[in-house]
């Protein structure tokens, strides 16, 4: 059997296949129809400091290949989290990686402290950028902030740190480099493109946010020339996201640069997709005569 483990940075993974947050709740919804045995990792949803109702509805739409959303970071806040969810989340038998998001840089300083003392928590997800919150900041468009961001958190929290970009930004390496800089044990690229749709009978925008995080299949290739792009300018692991439904997907983002994937919006229309590519990936790397995920991990000749 080929070896399907990944390192990144100080992150361990059994596999390279993780789920990726918002999509999969907090593991508990899943509970019954996916084995979290097989996933590398679970990252459940995003938690803000106070609780959040999020946007007003319609919150999500879909699109040729795609899917608009808006939620606007509905949650409990974080008190809530490490109570509730914390100590089912930690029984699990995978990696957990909680993701945050702050209004301002202390307010993330201040969760990641927080996170810091939580007990099974394997790592921390930056949400530096959510297009689809009302009034919120992307953090993740100007390298300095990414790094005052990223390297606040690195003094406060001992978890590895992940930092989810935007790909909503001319030219998202510098962005990279000053979250690797900043003390960043990896980047998950890429977080959603803004969108939006419209009914032009009502002449209204169908979303009650106006616009959303376009995902799904169509964001695919503009996520995989992100990840290329940042593998070839910046030495940090890189987690790819964006439009991955199946195993040629998985692969193509690895050869592309990732280390490791995250399955997002495939879990709503398929919620054992995550662990069926699990199950083909030791054939994949077969095909490529590959003992290996480590082995195939930035390889694309180009």
């Amino acid at each position: 059997m080929p070896d399907l483990s990944v390192t990144l940075g100080r992150l361990s993974f059994k596999n390279p296949i993780l789920v990726a947050s918002g999509t999969f709740g907090y593991a508990r919804e899943m509970a019954g129809v996916v084995d979290f045995a097989k996933l590398g990792g679970i990252i459940p949803k995003t938690v803000t400091r106070q609780p959040r109702i999020g946007n007003p509805p319609p919150r999500t739409v879909e699109t040729p290949s795609g899917m608009l959303n808006a939620i606007g970071l509905d949650n409990d806040g974080i008190d809530h989290f490490l109570a509730h969810h914390v100590p089912y989340l930690r029984a699990l038998p995978t990696a957990i990686i909680a993701n945050i998001a702050g209004k301002t840089e202390a307010e993330f300083i201040e969760m990641a402290a927080m996170m810091g003392l939580a007990e099974g928590l394997e790592g921390l997800e930056l949400n530096l950028s959510c297009p689809n919150v009302s009034g919120g900041v992307d953090f993740a468009t100007d390298p300095e902030v990414t790094r005052r961001v990223v390297a606040g958190v690195r003094s406060v929290c001992p978890l590895p740190l992940i930092a989810k970009l935007t790909p909503n930004v001319t030219n998202i390496v510098p962005i990279a480099q000053a979250a690797a800089d900043a003390g960043a044990d990896a980047v998950s690229l890429i977080n959603t493109f803004v969108g939006m749709a419209i009914d032009w009978k009502r002449r209204r925008p169908i979303l009650g946010n106006v616009t959303g995080g376009l995902s799904g299949p169509a964001i695919k290739p503009l996520a995989l020339r992100l990840v290329w792009q940042v593998a070839r300018n910046v030495r940090i692991p890189i987690i790819g996201i964006g439009g991955i439904s199946n195993i040629d997907d998985v692969m193509e983002f690895l050869i592309a640069g990732a280390s490791a994937v995250q399955i997002g919006t495939a879990n709503f229309f398929d919620p054992t997709v995550s662990t069926r590519i699990v199950d083909q990936l030791p054939s994949a790397l077969e095909t490529l005569k590959s003992g290996s995920v480590v082995e195939v991990v930035g390889t694309l000749s180009a």
